[in-house]
């Protein structure tokens, strides 16, 4: 598998291609904006878009759904059902944060904790990280040891748990039970900022360190 970031939004968030080499079939997570930029990626690489994953209903990461598939006319995977209240309230977003003509979506399918994403021939791990927001799922290719885990973990911070239905102890424990149980050399995409590994932000991570050692 490869992939590609492609930062969207002025929220500079990473809308990331995820494809399998050998049939070109692509996954883009998190379509937060800009969609014209997103099929040109794709285009650029020779990719066909096989679905759309969407890590948690915040607009920065899903504002684009709507917009992409209909211009592609592709499944959307994701988020958790608990995500549903910030997707139906997309364009209560649009408003507050001003993204113009951003219309909801209802995905074709909901992720829970332990379900896999397929397209081409490559198989991802869904992992049900609850904190920034309820419903909030990361995406794990285990053969690359590559995560793409939104607004859960950062380098060098965590996610925000002041939005509506975010907790702080819920977030630290899906990033010590489920990321951390992953393994130190996994490296991840996070939803803004640059990538790093889980055993870094594990050592080193100011929000976490005093925790975990």
């Amino acid at each position: 598998m490869r992939y590609l970031i492609v930062p969207v939004t002025p929220f500079e968030q990473n809308c990331t291609i995820f494809w399998c080499e050998s049939t070109r079939q692509a996954a883009v997570i998190d379509p937060g904006g800009d969609v014209d930029r997103i099929l040109k990626a794709l285009a650029d690489e020779n990719l066909t878009l096989a679905k759309v994953l969407v890590t948690h209903g915040h607009i920065d990461h899903a504002g684009g759904v709507a917009a992409l598939v209909a211009k592609v006319a592709v499944p959307i995977e994701g988020p958790h059902e608990e995500d549903r209240f910030w997707i139906d309230g997309m364009p209560q977003q649009s408003k507050m944060f001003g993204f113009p003509n951003v219309e909801s979506f209802t995905p074709d399918r909901w992720l829970k904790d332990g379900d896999k994403v397929c397209f081409g021939e490559v198989e991802l791990d869904v992992l049900h990280c609850p904190g920034h927001t309820p419903g909030h799922v990361v995406f794990y290719h285990a053969p690359s040891q590559l995560a793409q885990v939104g607004d859960v973990l950062f380098q060098g911070s965590i996610g925000r748990t002041d939005f509506p239905r975010g907790d702080h102890e819920t977030l630290i424990a899906s990033i010590k039970n489920k990321l951390f149980a992953l393994g130190d050399a996994v490296d991840f995409v996070p939803g803004h900022g640059p990538m790093s590994t889980l055993g870094e932000e594990r050592r080193y991570n100011p929000f976490l360190s005093a925790r975990f050692g």
